[in-house]
């Protein structure tokens, strides 16, 4: 193909242009490859298999991102099109997103399960992520077919630098969580998490085997891999909770204030709303208190003849400003609004208010420490809760605080519960937290009837026991993305719940 055939148009065929691309493709010569398939789909732009072609000269050029838009371009009509499931596999893996390359691998192997590659992808997706897990440090990619990314001695000339590249956000990721952070959404498992490093750095312990021969070194990174897993999740799971639900309410908020006259008090109120709601969602806490707060002023001095909604204006309100001092850190004056946002709901009766206000009262206690006070507030709320997550979600939280108490049967209790919940709606982030919690009563039950130590070989063994569980759930449920629900059996429940 000359060089100005792309400025003139195509000359020749849709099939020669195929041809001439597989055997540039044969040759290694894979940039050139590209130009005849592009040159193929201004023929026919939606041919998947020439999608599936041009993507495998950018997975050996190491170009992952438009090694992922050709394949999944070629399953945009046909979801069910085997080599564009296993072409999107195989730019995942380059891109060093293995668990979920190994999603697709298994897709097409259900779909194919004659064909070797799909069975070869299986076996190195688990092994990249075996290695990343045991050696956070360095990923290694290996070769194992003719399918695979590349020969070699491709290898020594293209370095693998999507892999890099996921590392490196990795690491960014983990520098920016804080250690006080880390320290409040992992709890009494932050001790463990400790206990583990300092292990690590004991240059005789690492070199021994546990029972099993496993190398201890890779049984210690893979528990604190976990429990960085863990605080990563939390960390992004309850925000966002939270602000999803303050959202809903206050919108609910705006719609009963219209069905009020039009006075200038209650537009006034609906335009600060809306304003508080934006400020909300941009994560600008300040300007969001600031609001809050002056609205909150000039409310005072209505009469409820003037806003009939008075009461819930103020609840509202006292809600919001008790949010932006959480997000401030001034979690004393935050219950001090909460309490007053609770009073008011109380003496309106209004109880979707009032199991807000028992919510982030229960929440503000869990940030310093008052376990005890959280467990009393959440408690009362139950009763109210309508929604089997936000109910999921609630049993996990009681019995985490019940975990900080070292009540372990009354967290077990509400783990099961949670977990139950979870199941029950094929909620997969909330069933493997709900199993964290459950693990985490076993860890306490076996501690107390074999008397593991915490200081040697088999306390870190025991620690592969209480996460691996855990572990080959969340990679289950990787692989369960395709819109069925996950059904923990009771059989599964009992080999978490029960020891052994």
């Amino acid at each position: 193909m000359s060089d100005n055939e792309g400025e003139q148009g195509p000359k020749s065929t849709f099939s020669i242009y195929i041809a001439e691309g597989e055997q540039l493709f044969n040759k290694r010569e894979y940039t050139k490859a590209i130009q005849s398939y592009s040159t193929a789909l201004t023929l026919q732009p939606e041919d998947k298999n020439c999608l599936v072609a041009r993507s495998k000269c950018y997975v050996k050029l190491g170009d992952s991102e438009n090694a992922l838009k050709d394949a999944e371009a070629s399953l945009k009509e046909d979801k069910k099109f085997f080599k564009g499931l296993y072409q999107k596999a195989e730019a995942l893996y380059t891109k060093g997103e293995f668990e979920f390359a190994l999603i697709f691998y298994h897709r097409g192997h259900k779909l194919r399960p004659e064909l070797q590659e799909f069975r070869l992808g299986i076996q190195k997706a688990q092994e990249a992520i075996n290695n990343s897990v045991g050696s956070p440090s360095s990923v290694k990619l290996e070769n194992t077919s003719d399918l695979s990314l590349q020969k070699a001695d491709e290898l020594k000339k293209v370095p693998p630098k999507p892999v890099k590249k996921v590392q490196l956000k990795q690491q960014a990721q983990k520098t920016v969580m804080s250690e006080r952070t880390a320290r409040q959404l992992l709890g009494e498992l932050y001790t463990d998490k400790e206990h583990l490093e300092k292990l690590l750095r004991d240059e005789d312990l690492i070199k021994g085997k546990t029972r099993n021969g496993e190398r201890l070194q890779d049984v210690i990174l893979n528990c604190i891999s976990y429990l960085d897993t863990r605080t990563e999740f939390w960390h992004q799971q309850k925000p966002i909770y939270a602000r999803q639900r303050d959202q809903k309410l206050l919108r609910q908020q705006w719609k009963r204030t219209r069905n009020h006259l039009s006075t200038d008090p209650t537009r006034y109120i609906l335009k600060n709303l809306e304003e508080i709601d934006a400020a909300l969602s941009a994560g600008k806490t300040k300007k969001y208190l600031k609001k809050a707060q002056e609205v909150l002023k000039n409310v005072h001095g209505w009469s409820e003849e003037v806003l009939p909604n008075k009461s819930e204006v103020l609840e509202n309100l006292h809600s919001c400003i008790g949010n932006a001092l959480m997000d401030l850190d001034d979690v004393d004056k935050a219950l001090e609004n909460y309490q007053k946002a609770l009073d008011l709901s109380q003496e309106g009766k209004l109880i979707e208010s009032i199991s807000r206000a028992l919510d982030n009262i229960g929440r503000a206690y869990t940030r310093v420490g008052k376990f005890q006070q959280a467990i009393e507030a959440w408690e009362k709320r139950i009763p109210m809760v309508q929604e089997e997550q936000e109910k999921a979600w609630l049993f996990h939280e009681i019995g985490r605080c019940y975990l900080e108490l070292q009540r372990h049967t009354e967290a077990r209790d509400y783990g099961v519960r949670s977990l139950s919940m979870a199941d029950d709606i094929g909620d997969e982030k909330w069933q493997l937290n709900a199993s964290v919690l459950v693990a985490q009563y076993r860890n306490h039950d076996l501690v107390q009837k074999e008397g593991l130590g915490s200081n040697d070989v088999q306390s870190v063994h025991f620690y592969q026991q209480m996460h691996e569980k855990m572990i080959d759930m969340l990679k289950e449920m990787f692989l369960q993305q395709n819109g069925r629900k996950l059904h923990i059996s009771p059989s599964t429940l009992n080999s978490i719940t029960e020891p052994q």
